[in-house]
């Protein structure tokens, strides 16, 4: 059953869904900043990550990728990982709030430097990270410090709550481009070509990539970053936002420029770069998604040499 509010057509469980969602997060917006983390963490832990099929994930992932890690430590992995996509939630749909705290946060990593003469020279800049900790804590600091910084994004499947989650992030800084079509990546372009500096999440699997390595195992890779890298002399610079404590206290990791060589021997560098940092903080990693379809094949792609 379709149903139309105003100009955005759905279907009736998209619009169920969007109205309990928003209702959800309205309710949560009117805590204390520390207590929105902490209440949508022990939801999504305890409530979500259980009917989603979250903590079931987490395990076969983890399986896979590290057998030998402790029982004991997979088992607080299944609450702490779901708990920190509800704490990312909390602040992604904090808006203001959340980049009034994030701005403030420490800087850390050699590459801040790049950044600055990237800006002076007028170079764009390609910012690639991982679904690690609070990832939008980049934008805010860099926005902060004078910085034209955007990101890419992929728009929400449900169309009225779609509009609600554009303006959210646009908060923190603009433009904001979703990647859906060749119109979008003109603008991304342009934007990047102009100095501009675009924040990209690469961590997923995509068809038909070549199937680097990551941790270890096949990991299917856009190259496309490191494509537009080379191709528009952009610096490709690894990025990450680590939450501290659930007090709005990040820290930022800026590390140094990739450096222009094939996309994929880039893109494995950038892989490398994420596996460092989820090693380091293994409850603030996505260990929910499917990153490692390509392994499951049982080897039906070869890993591409870079």
């Amino acid at each position: 059953m379709k149903i139309k509010r105003g100009e955005i057509e759905g279907s009736l469980n998209d619009y169920a869904q969007s109205i309990l969602l928003r209702g959800l997060l309205a309710v949560v917006e009117r805590l204390p900043f520390a207590w929105r983390l902490k209440t949508l963490g022990v939801i999504t832990a305890y409530v979500i990550g259980p009917i989603a099929g979250y903590n079931k994930r987490v395990r076969e992932n983890l399986a896979m990728i590290m057998p030998d890690l402790p029982d004991r430590e997979v088992r607080r992995l299944m609450r702490a990982v779901p708990a920190n996509t509800g704490r990312t939630m909390a602040e992604l749909y904090s808006g203001v709030d959340f980049k009034d705290r994030a701005k403030r946060a420490k800087i850390t990593g050699d590459g801040l430097p790049d950044l600055e003469q990237a800006m002076e020279r007028g170079q764009g800049v390609i910012l690639v990270s991982g679904h690690l900790g609070s990832y939008e804590v980049a934008r805010a600091v860099l926005f902060e410090r004078g910085f034209n910084v955007g990101a890419l994004f992929r728009p929400f499947s449900n169309p009225f709550f779609d509009p609600y989650y554009q303006r959210k992030i646009g908060e923190i800084s603009q433009p904001i481009i979703p990647s859906k079509d060749r119109k979008s990546l003109v603008k991304m372009i342009r934007f990047l070509k102009s100095g501009g500096m675009v924040g990209m999440l690469i961590d997923v699997h995509t068809y038909d990539a070549p199937v680097l390595q990551f941790f270890g195992k096949r990991a299917a890779t856009a190259t496309s970053a490191a494509d537009l890298a080379l191709k528009h002399n952009l610096a490709l610079v690894p990025i990450y936002g680590i939450r501290l404590d659930d007090h709005g206290h990040y820290e930022l990791v800026i590390e140094p420029p990739i450096a222009h060589t094939t996309a994929t021997q880039m893109m494995q560098e950038v892989n490398d770069s994420i596996e460092r940092q989820a090693r380091a903080h293994m409850d603030q990693y996505f260990w929910i998604h499917r990153r490692w379809k390509a392994e499951t094949k049982h080897g039906h792609n070869d890993v591409t040499r870079p």
